[in-house]
């Protein structure tokens, strides 16, 4: 069977030709890099303070918030012998700069919009401090949550 399927490739192709593809111009090649290039989604620091400064109660809140959001992975749910316990790559848990923070990628509002805006209201009913990261140059602002 292998044999046949070379002897048909033979036939698609005669010997000494080479096959025709489209002429692209240098234009359009750089055109369609710029159209490649990916930019690194925005972040949302979602930090374990009030706006009036005290530290969020439970001590263990941003595990949940994360684990909440723990089935929005890449490739969407797992399940069976692929599937394993761990946080979300849009939702994670982190301390950054002795502040327990949930760090939230722009990725998930794309993937589940409610799942984005449940985690950003959670901020905002609860009053803590969002602070907005851009990716690619990592510069932080405040946000209001």
């Amino acid at each position: 069977m292998h044999a046949a399927m070379h002897q048909g490739a033979r036939n698609l192709c005669p010997a000494g030709t080479v096959p025709a593809w489209p002429q692209t111009s240098a234009a359009q090649v750089a055109a369609q890099s710029e159209v490649m290039t990916l930019h690194k989604p925005r972040q949302a620091y979602i930090q374990g303070l009030t706006l009036d400064g005290k530290t969020f109660r439970p001590s263990d809140w941003a595990e949940r918030l994360a684990g909440a959001m723990s089935s929005f992975r890449p490739g969407g749910k797992q399940s069976g012998i692929g599937a394993y316990i761990g946080y979300s790559p849009y939702c994670v848990p982190r301390v950054v700069g002795s502040v327990k923070c949930v760090i939230v990628s722009e990725e998930l509002r794309d993937i589940e919009p409610m799942a984005w805006d449940f985690v950003m209201n959670f901020a905002r009913d609860n009053q803590l401090r969002v602070v907005d990261v851009d990716s690619e140059s990592e510069e932080a602002t405040e946000a209001r949550p």
